[in-house]
């Protein structure tokens, strides 16, 4: 059994073509158990009736977007803290930007390849982001590196000092 067999993962896009694929892709890497929806609004039902792990979500879907669904994923669910990575055929950084900005946890372009889903879900299980409450944001903390030393004009004043 691969150690993602007790592993729960939503996987959400409107294109039964493009579900088809991660979906083998996830059973290829030994996930244990998989829920699938059509759209966020779908999605949001799923978390409420089960104990979801991992949210694999495309960005544009309708009625309900990737966006719109992380966004209600960590402002009013059962599980805000859940771990959302997000598929897209669109990787333009204003598309990254407000992925991120919504909460996402992990980004990945399409086409999917089945290493690079699996370094994202690898890193979202191993390897989490501390989460984040500011006016406007609930999420993974953005920042991705931690420098520690930086003390310049852009930290903030309540930030422990160094050194």
């Amino acid at each position: 059994m691969s150690a993602l067999g007790s592993i729960h993962v939503l996987l959400v896009d409107d294109n039964p073509n493009m579900r088809a694929i991660v979906a083998a892709m996830l059973k290829s890497v030994g996930v244990g158990r998989l829920t699938e929806a059509e759209d966020g609004a779908g999605a949001l039902e799923a978390l409420r009736r089960e104990a979801i792990d991992i949210a694999i979500v495309d960005f544009r879907m309708k009625p309900m977007d990737g966006v719109a669904f992380t966004r209600a994923v960590r402002n009013d669910s059962p599980n805000p803290y859940l771990p959302v990575i997000m598929m897209t055929g669109h990787s333009e950084r204003s598309r990254v930007t407000e992925a991120r900005d919504a909460g996402v946890t992990e980004f990945v372009a399409k086409p999917v390849k089945a290493g690079t889903l699996l370094r994202r879900i690898e890193a979202v299980i191993l390897r989490p982001r501390a989460f984040v409450r500011a006016p406007g944001y609930f999420g993974p903390d953005r920042r991705r590196t931690g420098t520690r030393d930086y003390a310049g004009p852009f930290r903030r004043a309540d930030d422990p000092v160094v050194g």
